[in-house]
């Protein structure tokens, strides 16, 4: 039987809609996963299509948005690809890598995006909705939009919004940001824009990140119920919330709540960043305070360095050497540094970087470039990706189970022409990853693992080394594992949704 057959007999979906991109969505949804999950429901996460670096990897290696992911732990469950099936990883120029079911299919340009690919992103849209409640036929979907569900000149080509609310008949909310203002004329714009049947799907609204007494907006509360008939079911407080961003734009306004901290990092701010989620648990460390590195400066301030991801990681070489960060690198390694490398980031360390077959942007020729060379390590970008869980054992700083995964086109050997440059496996797999030991002190270190700072133990030990090279006492006392801390702020921010927010008004 055809999902379209059925839809009568599921629970009803609950779409969450929002007036702008960034008005609270991916938020909004984690918390009602959690929320229902404790009421007892099965809720299960669902954005049709995501533009996102911001990845995570399923037990199947299929590629998937962690915003989905995270929504996923919220609802007690395995994140699955097909919980995000459609998503599109930007490269710039206004190309994307497509992502269909966790799978690379291929890239496009935003031009030619809905005209090659609109037609099949349906159809897999519709193809991972009956898979979902073939493997859950008593979930409730908890559906999440993609900015503005109104944008006029992409509404007849929507594959993530009201074609999706419509399809399934979801309950909508619509959440507005009153942070950014005018939140009056977003929600009545928004509305007006939409057609009868369209509107008629809209059965609350948020109001999200109120600053001040809530019942200072009382009276507008009531304009709004007046004048839209549709019922404000929540006004959500300002939360201080320690959730990566969607957009890594946001990166930069985000703001450390440490005021005394004993160690300071510095994550290069690349312009292709990806996985940025990697450094939540240092952001939930209380001794530890991040600041983001955009420009070539004296990192010397900086306790450790890191070299996050990227989605080009060609591109994003030339950007450090261009501006200068890579001389101020290498600077820092000399004078004792501490720097650590994932993924792109390892790649760049290395001594070269080569692209036969021009994954990394460039369209006619193969490019082969010099990398900061800290590492004796050569990367040849291949066709295929690799994506996969990894489970291992950490030989460096400390023997340890190692969980995480990998998204990577590259591959990476040792550099037998710059073998004089000792470096040891910091891994029992060989190829994940390597460190080098200064003479002088400091330490070079990359992996391909995303999550390594997910790994407790592995974490606090390499945070001992830092403390031990400033001669601060070394952490004897366990720290709380990150998952239970992720747990502990998913449990708190499902607590404050709850209080302000009548969710089981639209259950039915």
């Amino acid at each position: 039987m055809e999902l379209e057959e059925k839809l009568n007999e599921i629970k009803k979906p609950i779409m969450v809609l929002g007036t702008s991109s960034g008005a609270g969505k991916s938020l909004t949804v984690t918390a009602i996963c959690r929320i229902l999950k404790n009421l007892g429901e099965e809720p299960i996460p669902f954005k049709a299509q995501n533009m996102s670096n911001n990845a995570w990897v399923d037990w199947e290696g299929g590629e998937m948005a962690y915003s989905q992911a995270l929504q996923a732990f919220a609802s007690g469950i395995n994140p699955s690809s097909e919980m995000n099936p459609i998503l599109l990883k930007p490269q710039g120029n206004s190309i994307s890598e497509v992502i269909h079911l966790g799978k690379s299919i291929g890239t496009t340009t935003a031009q030619n995006y809905y005209k090659d690919w609109f037609i099949p992103g349906w159809e897999v849209i519709k193809k991972s909705l009956s898979s979902i409640y073939k493997k859950y036929p008593n979930c409730r979907l908890i559906i999440e939009g993609a900015g503005s569900p109104v944008e006029m000149n992409l509404i007849h080509r929507d594959l993530t919004n009201l074609r999706v609310a419509k399809y399934l008949n979801a309950n909508c909310i619509l959440v507005t940001d009153i942070e950014r203002g005018g939140v009056f004329a977003q929600i009545i714009g928004t509305l007006e824009l939409m057609k009868p049947e369209e509107k008629k799907l809209i059965k609350g609204i948020i109001i999200n990140r109120f600053r001040g007494d809530l019942s200072l907006f009382e009276e507008g509360k009531k304009w709004i119920e007046s004048k839209t008939k549709i019922p404000v079911i929540g006004i959500i407080p300002w939360l201080n919330d320690t959730f990566p961003p969607e957009d890594s734009l946001d990166l930069l306004e985000k703001k450390s709540l440490i005021t005394n901290p004993e160690i300071k990092v510095g994550i290069i701010k690349l312009p292709s960043i990806s996985n940025f989620s990697d450094f939540d648990p240092l952001e939930n460390e209380e001794s530890i305070l991040i600041e983001w590195i955009r420009e070539s400066q004296n990192l010397r301030k900086y306790d450790f360095i890191i070299i996050p991801g990227s989605k080009q990681t060609i591109k994003d070489q030339k950007f450090l050497e261009k501006s200068g960060l890579s001389q101020e690198i290498r600077r820092y390694s000399k004078n004792k540094g501490n720097i650590i490398g994932i993924c792109g980031g390892l790649q760049m360390l290395g001594t070269t970087l080569e692209d036969p077959y021009c994954k990394e942007g460039s369209k006619n020729h193969s490019e082969k470039i010099k990398g900061i060379g800290l590492l004796p390590l050569k990367t040849t970008f291949l066709r295929k990706k690799l994506t996969r869980q990894i489970n291992s054992e950490s030989l460096w700083p400390c023997q340890s189970k190692i969980n995480g995964f990998e998204i990577h086109n590259g591959q990476t050997e040792l550099d037998n022409i710059q073998n004089k440059k000792k470096v040891d496996s910091i891994f029992k797999d060989l190829y994940l990853g390597w460190y080098r030991e200064n003479n002088g002190g400091g330490t070079v270190a990359g992996t391909y693992i995303h999550g390594i700072f997910e790994n407790d133990s592995w974490r606090n030990q390499y945070i001992n080394l830092i403390r031990k090279s400033k001669n601060l006492p070394t952490k004897t006392k366990k720290s709380i594992p990150y998952k239970i801390k992720r747990e502990s702020i998913i449990n708190k921010l499902a607590n404050e949704f709850d209080k302000h927010l009548n969710i089981t008004s639209i259950l039915s």
